[in-house]
């Protein structure tokens, strides 16, 4: 998500709580940090084709039932930008995925409004006004919820760092750059392409023609 700076920071006298939270109109773009709400700015073209990429290079593989074989092993559920209550966060993660040996049915929210089923994998999509609250805030309340596996793509290194969870924190599993090919806890069983993550070029092109 692209954010605002400080003064997209709300101080509220005592903690801001979910129920203010939801109350803010959708279109308003905001979190709950640390109990304060948070005021994001949209996000721009590059970072929801990201976005689109991550989910594009993982849902047809895995957003299925298990047993499809090697190049699609199956076995999750996926989605994007749903309102959740984790770790002590109002948040709207960017791509996340539940197992579905833990989630038989996909998480639902809940009468608030809100999911809080704590997904297993996130990946969130950094700018240069959130990367200290995606790799702060974010990665502690995360770990505190017990998410397993958190994502981090940046789209100004062109990288993706994945990170394992232990006890006592994050660790990092791996860190793709362009013009590589990783297979990334958890989806290890086939590879990504981190230059069609980033890409910023048309899928296809024409191709050359014969002389």
């Amino acid at each position: 998500m692209a954010s605002t700076h400080d003064p997209g920071s709300v101080p509220a006298p005592g903690r801001a709580t979910i129920a203010d939270w939801l109350a803010i109109p959708e279109e308003r773009r905001a979190e709950l940090i640390d109990g304060r709400i948070v005021y994001y700015a949209m996000p721009g073209p590059r970072h929801g084709r990201i976005q689109g990429n991550v989910f594009s290079a993982l849902g047809p593989r895995f957003d299925r039932r298990g047993g499809g074989g090697d190049d699609r092993p199956g076995g999750w559920w996926f989605s994007l930008g749903v309102d959740m209550e984790i770790g002590g966060l109002g948040c709207r993660p960017d791509v996340i995925g539940w197992r579905r040996d833990r989630f038989p049915q996909l998480p639902s929210p809940d009468p608030r409004g809100v999911v809080v089923d704590v997904p297993d994998w996130i990946c969130e999509v950094l700018s240069a006004s959130t990367a200290n609250v995606d790799t702060g805030r974010k990665r502690e309340a995360y770990h505190r919820a017990g998410v397993t596996h958190y994502w981090l793509a940046d789209p100004e290194r062109r990288s993706l760092t994945v990170l394992r969870r232990i006890e006592e924190g994050y660790v990092i599993a791996a860190v793709a750059t362009p013009g590589e090919r990783v297979r990334a806890e958890p989806f290890g069983g086939v590879e990504i392409d981190l230059d069609e993550v980033f890409t910023d070029e048309d899928e296809d092109k024409a191709a050359p023609t014969g002389g």
